[in-house]
């Protein structure tokens, strides 16, 4: 049932009710394991004829409670997040052949909107919208923590525990690699800072301006500002100085400036870090390192084209498990392209370019006594790519 669920949301399937028709598909039943592919020989006279779950069966899946399941019913599986949460890092650890000088973990929280009175909904100033508030952590394309949780909480709640949590199972296996945090401004928090320093990390967070930020960057922003009159064309002034607040912070840090000037308005930026002036100069700093972090908002919208906004369920418990299911579809889908579309033109590719262009073929299907036969279109047009792929993952 779970890679029933698993394999249907990354073919595009979000609904419970899509499995009404899937679970007669003999293609879904070879892929979950199933041996009798037809349903021929089910118990039930009502399950003749379809080889896996039912929309109803699999909304007991997703309604595992923390309870002990043996005293209800219905709902007799449960899940352990801790298992869940360490197999993401295990994957993640195991797509290397050896351990990488440094990584960068990068944090970031998102909206997921609610329509109805699920346990944990709040309305959300910033997006105007009653939602969660997930967190996730990437390491490049390779998702390490997505966890559920009410929008009443500051961006960064929750988020040192599990940085914690990660950190410690990388070093475990990965001793010597540097490990750098990245995000914006809403992870700028002392306690994740101090953490860092307490236990050989880097970090690299955006700072929230203020008037004793910008005042500092004055000289600056005048430069700019002569720059773009002359010119007519953005222009950017960089510099750093030590700085810290006035109660928030328990030591002081290095911080970067950016001193920018558009058409018609100021735009000062500032970035907290532990890394040396030396290794990282302020504008190769914030422009070749914390910039790149934009890129972990296609990540983000990759979960949704897998579904991950899917919270219509009562309990958050019961949507984190959602979560977690669409978390799993995008492992098996970033797997897909890492292992079998390097060399092949989709090395970058989207999750719904992978999807329509290799999982989404129709084919003529046969089913014998001894095996389960596919017929392509010749007209198929992308034969050459599929072809690749198929080398490429049976070596």
């Amino acid at each position: 049932m779970l890679g029933q669920r698993i394999y249907a949301l990354a073919l595009g399937y979000e609904d419970l009710n899509d499995h009404d028709e899937l679970r007669s598909d003999p293609l879904l039943a070879v892929l979950v394991g199933r041996q009798d592919t037809s349903g021929e020989e089910r118990k039930h006279g009502r399950d003749k004829g379809q080889a896996l779950a039912g929309k109803s069966t699999l909304n007991r899946l997703e309604s595992a409670t923390q309870d002990d399941p043996s005293r209800d019913r219905y709902k007799k599986i449960s899940y352990h997040s801790e298992a869940i949460e360490a197999l993401l890092v295990d994957l993640f650890l195991e797509s290397f052949t050896e351990a990488p000088e440094e990584i960068v973990l990068d944090l970031d929280a998102t909206d997921s909107p609610l329509y109805g009175r699920q346990e944990g909904r709040f309305f959300h100033g910033y997006y105007k919208h009653y939602c969660y508030l997930p967190l996730y952590i990437f390491a490049g394309e390779h998702l390490l923590c997505a966890r559920l949780r009410p929008s009443n909480i500051d961006a960064a709640a929750g988020s040192l525990e599990e940085v914690e949590r990660i950190v410690k199972q990388i070093r475990k296996h990965w001793p010597a690699t540097r490990i750098i945090l990245r995000a914006d401004s809403g992870f700028c928090r002392d306690d994740l800072m101090s953490w860092c320093e307490r236990h050989q990390a880097h970090y690299v967070f955006g700072l929230a301006r203020n008037e004793r930020l910008q005042k500092l960057i004055e000289p600056q922003m005048g430069e700019a500002a002569a720059e773009h009159a002359k010119t007519n064309k953005p222009v950017r002034v960089f510099t750093e100085f030590p700085y810290r607040t006035r109660d928030s912070w328990s030591a002081e840090r290095r911080v970067v400036a950016k001193a920018e000037q558009l058409e018609g308005k100021k735009n000062p930026r500032f970035v907290v870090t532990s890394l040396s002036a030396e290794q990282w100069p302020a504008r190769m700093l914030y422009e070749k390192f914390y910039c790149v972090r934009g890129d972990m908002e296609n990540r983000i919208k990759e979960q949704l084209s897998l579904f991950s906004e899917r919270m219509s369920t009562a309990t958050m418990r019961a949507n984190q498990l959602r979560l977690y299911l669409s978390s799993m579809a995008y492992v098996l889908v970033q797997s897909l392209r890492r292992l079998a579309l390097k060399g092949a033109g989709m090395a970058r590719a989207q999750m719904d370019t992978i999807r329509l262009r290799l999982l989404k073929i129709g084919v003529q299907v046969r089913i014998s006594v001894r095996r389960v036969s596919l017929s392509m279109t010749s007209a198929y047009p992308h034969r050459a790519l599929f072809e690749t792929v198929w080398s490429n993952l049976r070596c």
